[in-house]
């Protein structure tokens, strides 16, 4: 392990260990979802608004971490981005015990809504799929000093972590803020 390069780990190894940990990831959360029954207990209303709180400070993050490269502070988009990663963690912790521990949550919406939902929440799930290998790559190239391949790589990356965590947040008001019933 040189100085200017703390990260020890061949690509290829790096290829396995992104699919495996992305396959795990995606399988455990289908699995969660449709075939896992939640408590029928009292509903804990305060872990979605965490999670919106994690997606909009991983957004944020984004944002900022965006134009400080673009100033070349480079030392400071390293920091951005890595406490976006960490709030993106969070949110996927907090995700994942929420629908454990409460099941699934059910738009109440009717009408014309309905299908804006549903078209916004498939391409917010679709795209977490797609976009958590590329997040670990786009790391892992920065970690390992690949700047060019990083620069490359992350502008479609920017953009799916941007997209998921914005959506991730009006699935949260469309679910759990706004009132259909009216």
């Amino acid at each position: 392990m040189s100085p200017s390069n703390p990260v020890q780990l061949s690509p290829r190894k790096f290829v396995l260990i992104n699919a495996a940990v992305s396959s795990a990831a995606v399988g455990f959360l289908i699995w969660l979802i449709y075939f896992h029954e939640g408590s029928t207990g009292q509903e804990n209303s305060s872990l979605p608004a965490f999670n919106a709180l994690f997606n909009s400070t991983s957004a944020v993050l984004l944002l900022a971490g965006l134009r400080a490269i673009k100033q070349g502070k480079r030392a400071l988009h390293k920091q951005l981005m890595l406490s976006a990663l960490v709030f993106s963690a969070l949110f996927l912790v907090n995700y994942i015990y929420y629908h454990y521990s409460q099941g699934d949550t059910h738009f109440q919406g009717q009408g014309a809504i309905r299908p804006i939902y549903f078209a916004l929440l498939i391409s917010h799930v679709v795209l977490s799929i797609v976009v958590l290998p590329m997040i670990l790559t786009s790391v892992y190239l920065a970690l390992t000093e690949r700047f060019a391949m990083h620069k490359r790589f992350s502008r479609w990356t920017w953009g799916g972590w941007m997209y998921v965590s914005i959506t991730g947040v009006l699935v949260y008001l469309m679910l759990h803020v706004v009132d259909w019933s009216s």
